[in-house]
């Protein structure tokens, strides 16, 4: 039976240190239009109330900017993504920053409490750091690391103070109580820009990160095989793809942090595909592209709806 797909949209862009990935989710809407598609009139499609204004507010959270509003963000996010689940439908969700997907992971657990979740996060960078370990605080670096409950406190650099404490506990706490995910759980593609912290961590847990190099020379369906069997005791698997993935020299640098030296499109859309052909993906989530960074036009929000497209059919076939 045909999967039922509903899209999310989450304009939200305040978890990240530069302004922009809130419109991401019109961008690729416009490029839709732009190539004659009825892609985004095919799908039923739910809007996230966002808190952008907080951007105006004093940044009181210095090692977690704007926790307060993430946190609510990422409470809305869980929700839509758990109701969706629990009525049987694939969520699709296009989101702005990078700190969204602590949401729709722990979405996906409210509405799976009893089964184990995978993670396969296909993005330039771990984001594993926490409000004790991050050189920015900008909260869509943080959202694995309160996805596995690990503060890092190994090595911290941030004297966090009592507020900014509380907050960063309850939000590994949205949806249900503690660890959504196992840190032997997740699987990285593409990660080529990362911190001490988040390397220790990866070290600590061996989490495995397919780099690019690696994918071309081994060759894509062996480690897309490889990464399934390594989450072969997971019930369901949430996908996470930053456009940061791939590379901004070849494609575009439409995204907060780009990367060189990353994927093109269809090694995307073919790592996708393959993650689906398991029928265990619950989830997927499009994030940062920002087109007030783009210097190729609409060229990030374009390739985007190239990939989503694709994907989009692959889970139609479901």
């Amino acid at each position: 039976m045909m999967k039922e797909i509903k899209i999310i949209k989450n304009r939200s862009d305040i978890g990240a240190g530069t302004r922009g990935s809130d419109m991401g989710v019109d961008a690729i809407e416009i490029a839709a239009i732009n190539k004659k598609s009825n892609y985004f009139d095919s799908f039923d499609f739910e809007d996230v109330i966002t808190e952008n204004e907080s951007i105006y507010n004093k940044v009181n959270n210095s090692f977690a900017k704007r926790i307060d509003s993430v946190f609510n963000q990422c409470k809305r996010l869980s929700n839509h993504v758990k109701v969706n689940l629990q009525e049987g439908k694939f969520p699709i969700v296009l989101s702005g920053d990078h700190s969204s997907a602590l949401g729709t992971i722990s979405g996906v657990k409210a509405a799976n409490p009893t089964k184990r979740v995978g993670v396969v996060w296909i993005d330039a960078h771990g984001d594993l750091h926490s409000p004790y370990t991050s050189p920015s605080g900008n909260i869509h670096g943080m959202p694995l690391s309160a996805a596995i409950s690990d503060d890092n406190l190994d090595c911290q650099i941030n004297d966090v103070d009592r507020e900014t404490s509380e907050l960063w506990e309850r939000m590994k706490n949205i949806g249900t109580p503690g660890q959504k995910v196992l840190p032997e759980d997740i699987v990285f593609f593409g990660v080529r820009d990362t911190e001490e912290p988040e390397n220790k961590q990866m070290e600590k847990y061996g989490i495995k990160n397919y780099m690019v190099a690696e994918v071309r020379y081994r060759g894509l369906d062996v480690c897309v095989n490889e990464a399934l069997d390594k989450l072969s005791n997971c019930d369901v698997i949430y996908v996470s793809f930053d456009v940061d993935a791939m590379d901004c020299d070849m494609i575009s640098y439409g995204t907060g942090t780009p990367v060189p030296k990353g994927f093109d499109q269809h090694e995307i859309i073919d790592i996708i595909n393959g993650l689906l052909a398991s029928n265990k993906v619950a989830c997927v989530e499009f994030v940062e592209v920002n087109p007030l960074l783009d210097f190729k036009g609409n060229k990030m929000a374009e390739t985007a709806f190239e990939v989503l497209e694709e994907v989009t059919k692959k889970v139609k076939s479901l």
